[in-house]
């Protein structure tokens, strides 16, 4: 689920482009043009205006005359307002934009040219910059593609470069800020820090440790091998020796696996004894035992995880636990930019070493269809791959969010996807560390790569003559004249309800799924259909849907055939014994002036409603779950990854919903998320005077939570690993611990002190802990160790960290700190630049902070 635009999209018309050309790389792919992009300003007399420019220079030989060629480039999704000068700036599609040149347009080699723009939401970040730019020229009937390889942002320094504008309320970032931030966290002794995230029901220490090594058997109960293959492969990697697995109760010292009755949970939990007897884990179930054993390994010194040692001193503790939340969840967007099936892979083994129980697989979207489907086989032929086309209306995926216009590009993500064999094996992977795939087929909107797909089938088999099949799975009413623009700039995502092939084609998907999981060995019991951010306008100008609302005017008109449509779906699917999940829109009907309220056509008919939105509707989740809905809360101003952790503009992410880091991922009350949530995404306070809150009754309809992570601005595995570390540790502790004491006080003072202690102990256990492990757990993940803060004063240079427990290095000669430079332990008394840098115990380093004293 994603944000509607803040502002109105200015409706320029539909952009109708040359048809289909043929297209021609150049010879030499790089040109000569050199361009340049500046923010300008974000403080314009429009409110939530931008100002912005490119300048172009001709390093070649030959003259840019005033027509002939096209500027593409993708930018985040903005309303262009208008154009001043020799090239005009349009919106075509999504995130796709063009620049033109006017008649006075010239460019003499040797000449720099200067395009100024304005434009709607302000503009904060490097991320949000154009990206992906290159030329087409238009030559005899053909194109040739010149991509743009010297390409400048140009710093954002201002105030008006940082903030949004003149509501933007949220200080400037700086290294003062950022000390007065960390001020209150304090450094704690390594036996005061957490030894497991997240931390369990109970753990009581014993006087003593246990001196693990692979002479310990690995004793296990039938119906739990591969729980023990799993610890027996984890604890080979940390004693460099493997470990013996023995069927039966087993003997005098070793390891054990067994199931048993564990408190009051019957599921995932589990009770854990390290003593002089060896290791006993004790679970409700299998999965209680294998999370028992992600906690042994928990407890191995992290120094195991660089260094394997033969024998282990494991600390003596008795733990009980069980989760607070049946549903744990991380949703992961591989269709706006692809992720590789082993990257997939390593994100499910930290799902499951932190006790996360799910994954809502995003594989179908506007940009991208991510999923082989037999007997359709244009889904990945067109729909997983992107590429320049002549325009909006070719069965073609244009160009997004930077991925250049040739498909498959090296360092480019915006092709790819996973054949059946792929999803088999990850769907198998996931089951063995007991994370549960979800896969989501997001329909009526974000449809595009859908729809692009089955118009290129419906045009080949036309063309065959195959009238009847060519129609079998087509998914618009071509006859539609709606004007729509979807929350990121789609005027051509959204599906024809009208159809009974828009159903065949989800049908037909669903059972292809189905029949993966069949063949994984498992059951699909559960869809999400998406369902969100169907845009105004759309269905409005259709003919089908015309006819439609005619034969069943119940349906009271085009405002309401987004829940016909949901309900017409549920339908199908419940006949497939499928739980549907969907998008917080799947439970609600749209009123006349606008707002949404609870539909409860759906209460009690298996439909379960995931809710982003605590921040433009902040009750939302409980009202919803007052009317009787099972929800997932995945609350935007908490949970959502692809958020960037600051209003840094070198910081990547998205900021619609404010700034996310762990602090806000470990500070969530979900029976009362008023308790944390004070402002909207500008930093003003937020009225919650009028809020509805949750019935105590209602408490048992909040199923679980669930962190998001979008991928616009994600590019790699190594920026989604940045993205989610170390937040996905502190959403795991909000899912699975249990409620932590401050989330009952009342009174204001004194529940943000105790969050202040409790966070400060958590910052800790991540610095002393948990990054330095993830610097080699399953090879090493790349995660985000934060700037230091700085504060200048006349006794010299303070600097702290935002997790306790990070070394601070610096250096006096202006060059970049490393791991073995000085160590930062008291004010710092020359003067000059000194630069100052974060390291984690593993020696991994954050960005570099740099002063003048």
């Amino acid at each position: 689920m994603r944000i509607p635009l803040l502002l109105s999209f200015l409706l320029l018309g539909l952009v109708f482009l040359p048809g289909c050309q043929s297209t021609q790389k150049a010879a030499d792919a790089s040109s000569p043009v050199v361009v340049s992009w500046k923010l300008i300003s974000n403080f314009t007399e429009v409110p939530a205006g931008f100002k912005a420019k490119f300048v172009l220079r001709n390093e070649g030989q030959k003259a840019l005359e005033n027509k002939g060629w096209t500027l593409y480039f993708n930018m985040s999704p903005r309303p262009i307002r208008k154009t001043d000068g020799p090239a005009t700036v349009e919106h075509i599609n999504g995130d796709w934009y063009k620049l033109t040149p006017n008649a006075s347009f010239s460019l003499k080699p040797g000449e720099t040219i200067e395009i100024p723009y304005e434009g709607t939401e302000g503009v904060i970040k490097e991320t949000d910059a154009p990206l992906g730019l290159y030329i087409v020229y238009a030559e005899n009937g053909s194109e040739r593609i010149e991509e743009i390889s010297n390409y400048t942002i140009e710093p954002f320094t201002k105030q008006e470069q940082i903030l949004r504008g003149k509501d933007d309320q949220l200080p400037i970032p700086s290294p003062e800020l950022a000390y007065q931030q960390n001020h209150d966290l304090t450094l704690l002794p390594a036996d005061q820090v957490a030894p497991i995230v997240p931390a369990p029901l109970s753990l009581a220490k014993g006087g003593g440790s246990l001196p693990l090594s692979s002479s310990l058997t690995i004793y296990v109960q039938k119906g739990l091998e591969k729980e023990a293959e799993l610890l027996a492969d984890r604890l080979k990697s940390a004693t460099g020796t493997a470990f013996s697995i023995s069927s039966g109760a087993g003997q005098g010292k070793g390891i054990f696996l067994q199931l048993g009755v564990v408190g009051n949970t019957k599921t995932e939990a589990y009770r854990l004894t390290v003593d002089a007897n060896g290791v006993r884990i004790t679970g409700s179930d299998p999965a209680g035992v294998f999370y028992g054993t992600q906690s042994l390994v928990s407890l191995l010194p992290v120094s195991s995880f660089a260094k394997p040692a033969a024998t282990l001193d494991v600390p003596f503790v008795q733990v009980e636990d069980a989760p607070r939340f049946a549903f744990r969840g991380l949703h992961l967007d591989v269709s706006r930019n692809f992720q590789t099936k082993e990257s997939v892979l390593r994100v499910i083994d930290l799902l499951a070493f932190y006790k996360i129980n799910r994954l809502l697989f995003y594989t179908t979207e506007d940009e991208g269809w991510r999923l082989e489907i037999d007997g359709l086989p244009e889904l990945t032929e067109v729909g997983a791959h992107r590429e320049h086309t002549a325009g909006m209306h070719t069965p073609v995926l244009h160009p997004s969010y930077g991925s250049g216009p040739f498909a498959h590009q090296e360092g480019k993500y915006g092709s790819g996807f996973y054949t059946k064999k792929d999803f088999v094996e990850i769907l198998q992977y996931a089951a063995a560390r007991h994370v549960k795939i979800i896969p989501e087929l997001n329909f009526p909107g974000h449809a595009r790569a859908a729809i692009k797909s089955m118009e290129a089938r419906y045009e080949r088999l036309m063309k065959e003559g195959k009238k009847d099949a060519a129609e079998e799975y087509r998914l618009i009413d071509p006859q539609d004249k709606s004007v729509y623009l979807s929350a990121q700039g789609y005027k051509d995502n959204v599906v024809c309800v009208a159809r009974e092939s828009v159903y065949r084609f989800y049908e037909k998907v669903v059972d292809e799924i189905t029949k993966m999981y069949q063949e994984a060995g498992l059951k699909m019991d559960v869809i999400h259909a998406g369902g969100d951010e169907v845009a105004d306008g759309v269905w409005t100008k259709s003919p089908m849907i015309d006819d439609l609302l005619r034969k069943h005017p119940e349906i009271k008109g085009p405002r309401y055939l987004q829940s016909y449509f949901f309900g017409q779906l549920q339908q199908r699917l419940r006949k497939r014994n499928l739980e549907v999940h969907g998008w917080e829109e799947v439970a609600m009907n749209k009123t006349p002036d606008g707002r949404y309220q609870a539909n409860p056509a759906f209460v009690g008919q298996g439909v379960v409603p995931y809710i982003w939105n605590n921040l433009y509707d902040p009750d939302l989740g409980y009202r919803l779950a007052n009317a009787g809905y099972p929800v997932i809360l995945c609350n935007v101003t908490n949970f959502y990854f692809d958020l960037a952790y600051s209003n840094d503009p070198k910081e990547p992410g998205l900021y619609w919903g404010g700034f996310v880091g762990p602090r806000n991922a470990w500070t969530f009350a979900p029976f009362d998320y008023f308790k944390t949530t004070y402002t909207n995404s500008m930093g003003k306070p937020l009225d919650l005077s009028k809020m509805e809150r949750l019935k105590p009754g209602a408490r048992r309809n909040i199923l679980g939570v669930e962190a998001e992570l979008w991928s616009e601005t994600v590019k790699g595995r190594d920026m989604m690993e940045y993205y989610m570390l170390p937040k996905l540790m502190a959403f795991a502790e909000s899912a699975w611990s249990p409620a932590r004491n401050w989330e009952t006080i009342e009174q204001t003072a004194d529940r943000e002190k105790a969050i202040r202690q409790g966070w400060n102990a958590f910052a800790n256990g991540l610095a002393q802990r948990e990054m330095p492990r993830l610097k080699h757990l399953n090879g090493g993940y790349n995660y985000r160790v934060p700037m230091p803060g700085v504060l200048t004063t006349p006794q010299g240079l303070k600097a702290n960290a935002e997790y306790p427990g990070l070394t601070i290095r610096y250096t006096t000669d202006n060059t970049e700190p490393t791991s073995q430079s000085p160590i930062y332990k008291e004010p710092i008394t020359k003067t000059g630049t000194i630069r100052l840098r974060c390291f984690d115990a593993s020696g991994t380093p954050g960005r570099t902070v740099t002063v003048t004293r």
